[in-house]
């Protein structure tokens, strides 16, 4: 079953798995099967993949592969440390480093979000645009695992509220 999703979720994106790309990207999800297809899709377009399911585990692969790293690609809610708090402390260690949250809570992409947001779920082209569009430009900075109050979505601020009790109720 989960390849026979996997290739429909990959149907119709235009791969050519002779041109690599040089960016690796660390892809950080707890839920094992999404993590699996958004790594598969990611390889299929060129890119290295590295994984983790959680932030610890995330920060001892970072660790090995640190100066190859160009991407970080979180969720938000995660077991343990959130992604933010994981992406605040990989940018303090590489501030070059590239960051995308992915959200399967639309909340947390309201006004409060200043960086690059992917909601889940996501098609295969979907992700392959936004995961170019954050390589190919120079995102907000955030040092501390704090985020800017921007939008990057059109949820109003009142809807942060709900973001918050997520991270609390999940960790």
């Amino acid at each position: 079953m989960a390849l026979r999703v996997l290739a429909l979720t990959c149907e119709g994106i235009a791969m050519n798995a002779e041109s690599t790309k040089p960016e690796t990207i660390l892809v950080v999800e707890d839920e094992a099967f999404v993590r699996v297809v958004t790594c598969e899709i990611l390889r299929s377009a060129g890119y290295t993949v590295l994984s983790a399911a959680n932030a610890a585990e995330a920060e001892n692969v970072f660790l090995a592969y640190e100066e190859e790293t160009a991407l970080l690609l979180t969720d938000i809610v995660l077991p343990g440390d959130d992604g933010r708090v994981l992406a605040g402390r990989l940018k303090q260690s590489r501030p070059s480093l590239k960051i995308l949250f992915a959200t399967g809570y639309p909340e947390q992409m309201s006004g409060r979000w200043g960086v690059d947001c992917l909601a889940k779920p996501f098609s295969g082209a979907t992700l392959l645009d936004k995961v170019a569009q954050v390589l190919e430009h120079d995102g907000p900075e955030f040092s501390n695992g704090l985020l800017p109050r921007r939008a990057c979505g059109n949820a109003q601020p009142a809807e942060c509220e709900q973001e918050f009790r997520a991270v609390a109720r999940f960790g």
